[in-house]
């Protein structure tokens, strides 16, 4: 097979942090590793449609990923092929420097390496730092050669599918064509697939002769995301509108404030002119790395003057603006210090474009966020204070010449439609090396939302985002969403708000209603937080799989029956419109008599059909069985369990049509053998307090109280048979493990005193115990310890 493009999936695994994600630890229990975070990565990978996967930065279970057993114990047996796994950036040094997992980088290399990171990507371009570790651990006898021939191999089995040694037998090499219309056709194509219809009562789709209003701060923009390339066209939401209803027709303002800075002096900032600069656009030169992006420095920095100049001021949430001049160019920052109008887009690893105003002194600071310095006005321009300078900052007064909200107004009230497209910008906020810190829209934009619809009931919002908000759409008409969409994005949106296309796309997130949904920001076990479609137990403002159409579809004869390894489901569904749409039809199950804490629903296929008015599609889904197991903890596999299970089929995980009972043959539920086997601490049914750790550096996991303070665990069922006379914990740290096994039996406690020479130093503890029967067990952990194991004996 040869690839035209080696496709890597990014990042592994249960990776969904940015805050201290270089050390923080995901704590992932048996059963969401195997029934979750492993199954985001397992179909893509199984289908050969990747060449590789990248292990992120976090840990999990106490382990950083880039030494993860699961690596070899799960990954690389989902396929035949030399999968390439690549490290992130910097992540084998971290190791080390940050994390302090390991005491030398010799260690570590040869820990990553031998688990199956076969690409070490590790200061920039310089080679020669990792090539003199891999040296070094070999002589040390932390490698073998052989481990380094299979990295070796992986490599080139990449480099030789991408046709690089046999270019004459390569299909992909003769392949010139670019920017075709086909490729035009095709992105505009995606664009169009990827709008979500979120709201309708009944204002879309738009006539041609509407008169329309479009505000808001991502109206006239088409955004790039991180490590895009550039552009070789270009449509904003606002250039589709022109296009599809003409120029006359649409009334546009953006909505920001308009502003201007005066100092102490009495004077204003002010841009000066720069005639002669070249045009330079961010990123033309082809630098997808946005660390690689820099500031302008041919240009003249900020003055001041008796007038200044008025400059755009964007809060884009959490007091984070920008400050734009009316060129267009963004005020940032460069190398030498100084604030010039010189950016046209934010971007860059470290974003040197975003300011805030601190109140002080009856005025406002500004600080440059890039450099966490004030600016201050100096007789050779504008610029940052150097580092540790001891002059007083300049403080400003913030003069408003005219608020976004009187300019939404205004043109909101002549039109018969408004649009507000809303959104975020991919480089601030929400970003990469950047959480979010609320689901809601930010103020500024929330303002222009109500501006507009107190002006206009007739008032639409747009949503231009690479994530979900808590919007309050109760008193709009309609809502739609898109994620930033690339060349044609503007176009797509206009033939959607036109009808030329009826909106299909669907969302494949829970859409939360507010911050109080969400779990805390490092809680990863969605089965206990309740969390994601699959158990959240709450209203969500959107659903999982939701979008809205402008026809109408019915379902029926929803039909089930299982054969041999699968179970085969059917169902029509049927256009009532009167336009031609798309419908993205979703089968969802739920075990209805499960003996542990299942989905509320399950995915388990959907299908996009094309369908004229009064056109019907049956629809034919083979499921295997195997879909229907969950992870047993108990027996420490899969099992599916006897008994009913619900067919759902439907337009969104909440919007069901169908229901079918099918009732399953499985392997009934069997109490814990624990005499044989004892207790493995991370096989829990239910835990409160509790994290989980690595058993050792090579593999494992062992549980341990959450800073070190108290937890409890709970394991259901366990067979104590004629009796149990004594039980073994392995531990270490120090503290108590406090065993409670129901009924009439007593409390016993073991306590480890001095803790040993390291949290991998385990100590078995005994004491007597009278148990018998099925009970279930309750441990509470108390203490700086780590329980690995808990044996019995008769």
């Amino acid at each position: 097979m040869y690839w035209r493009t080696a496709p890597v999936l990014k990042h592994w695994l249960a990776h969904n942090n940015e805050t201290s994600r270089d050390v923080t630890s995901s704590s992932v229990r048996p059963r969401v590793l195997r029934e979750y975070d492993l199954r985001a990565f397992e179909d893509a990978v199984r289908a050969g449609a990747v060449a590789g996967v990248m292990p992120a930065y976090n840990l999990v279970n106490g382990r950083p990923n880039h030494v993860s057993p699961y690596l070899r114990e799960h990954l690389r047996t989902w396929t035949g092929q030399d999968l390439l796994v690549c490290s992130d950036a910097g992540a084998p040094s971290n190791l080390v420097d940050s994390g302090h997992y390991f005491d030398t980088h010799e260690e570590a290399t040869a820990a990553a390496l031998r688990a199956g990171v076969d690409s070490f990507t590790d200061h920039g371009t310089d080679g020669s730092q990792i090539t003199a570790r891999l040296h070094k651990a070999l002589a040390q006898g932390l490698l073998t050669e052989s481990d380094i021939d299979t990295a070796v191999r992986r490599q080139l089995s990449v480099r030789f599918g991408l046709g690089e040694f046999d270019p004459a037998d390569d299909p992909h090499a003769d392949t010139g064509a670019f920017d075709t219309p086909e490729h035009r056709s095709l992105a505009r194509e995606a664009a169009e697939q990827a709008v979500v219809l979120l709201k309708n009562d009944g204002v879309l789709p738009l006539a041609h002769d509407t008169r329309i209003a479009v505000v808001g701060l991502l109206a006239d923009e088409c955004k790039l995301d991180w490590y895009s390339g550039t552009l070789l066209h270009r449509s904003t939401p606002l250039e589709g509108l022109y296009e599809r209803f003409g120029a006359e027709r649409v009334e546009f303002t953006e909505g920001v404030d308009r502003v201007r800075l005066r100092t102490r002096a009495g004077t204003f900032l002010r841009v000066p002119p720069a005639a002669d600069a070249p045009d330079e656009v961010r990123g033309a030169e082809g630098a997808l790395d946005p660390a690689l992006l820099a500031g302008r420095t041919d240009l003249p920095p900020l003055t001041t003057g008796a007038t200044g100049t008025e400059l755009a001021l964007i809060d884009w949430g959490g007091g984070v603006l920008t400050l734009r001049a009316p060129d267009g160019r963004y005020l940032s920052v460069a190398d030498d210090g100084f604030v010039r109008a010189s950016a046209d887009q934010p971007g860059g690893w470290v974003v040197q474009e975003t300011f805030r105003l601190e109140p002080h002194a009856g005025g406002h600071l500004l600080r440059h966020i890039g450099t966490g310095r004030h600016v201050r006005v100096a007789a050779d321009g504008v610029k940052v204070a150097p580092a540790g300078e001891t002059a007083a900052p300049e403080v400003f007064e913030l003069i408003t010449d005219e608020r976004g909200e009187d300019a939404v107004a205004r043109v909101a009230d002549a039109a018969d439609v408004v649009l507000v497209v809303a959104g975020n910008d991919p480089h601030i906020g929400g970003r990469e090396t950047e959480d979010r810190t609320t689901l809601a829209l930010p103020a500024q934009q929330e303002r222009l939302l109500r501006a507009a619809r107190a002006a206009n009931p007739n008032t639409v919002l747009v949503l231009v985002s690479a994530y979900p908000y808590a919007v309050p759409v109760a008193g709009l008409p309609a809502a739609l969403w898109t994620a930033h969409g690339g060349q044609a994005a503007g176009t797509a949106l206009a033939r959607v708000l036109a009808g030329d296309v009826s909106p299909a796309g669907r969302l494949p997130q829970t859409w939360y209603a507010s911050d109080a949904d969400l779990p805390d920001l490092l809680d990863y076990d969605v089965i206990g937080a309740r969390q994601t479609y699959l158990y959240f137990e709450g209203t969500p403002l959107f659903p999982f799989g939701h979008g809205l159409s402008y026809a109408s579809f019915s379902y029926a004869g929803l039909s089930a029956g299982a054969a041999d390894d699968s179970v085969r489901v059917s169902f029509t569904v049927t256009n009532t419109g009167d336009i031609t749409a798309d419908e993205v039809a979703q089968l969802y199950t739920r075990a209805l008599d499960p003996s542990a804490v299942r989905p509320r629903r399950e995915l388990l296929a959907h299908r996009r059909v094309t369908l004229a008015p009064g056109q019907r599609a049956e629809l034919a889904f083979d499921v295997p069985l195997s879909a229907f197991a969950f992870w047993d903890v108990a027996r420490d596999g899969w099992r599916r369990e006897p008994g009913p299970y619900e067919l759902l089929a439907g337009a969104s995980s909440e919007d069901i049509r169908l229901r079918r009972t099918l009732a399953l043959d499985g392997e009934p539920a069997r109490p814990r053998a624990v005499l044989d086997r004892g207790l493995d601490a991370a096989g829990f049914d239910e835990q409160s307090g509790a994290a989980l750790v690595d058993r050792t550096k090579e593999s494992g996991d062992a549980v341990t109280p959450v800073d070190g303070g108290s937890a409890e665990l709970l394991y259901r069922d366990c067979d104590f048979g004629a009796g149990a006379r004594e039980v073994t914990v392995q531990v270490s740290g120090r503290g108590e493990v406090e065993l409670l096994a129901g009924g009439d039996s007593a409390p016993v406690t073991l306590t480890l005193g001095a803790p040993g020479t390291g949290p991998y130093a385990y100590t078995s503890l005994r004491a007597r115990i009278a148990v018998a029967g099925v009970r279930d067990v309750r441990l509470r952990l108390r203490g700086p310890l780590r329980l690995a194991h808990v044996g019995f004996s008769g």
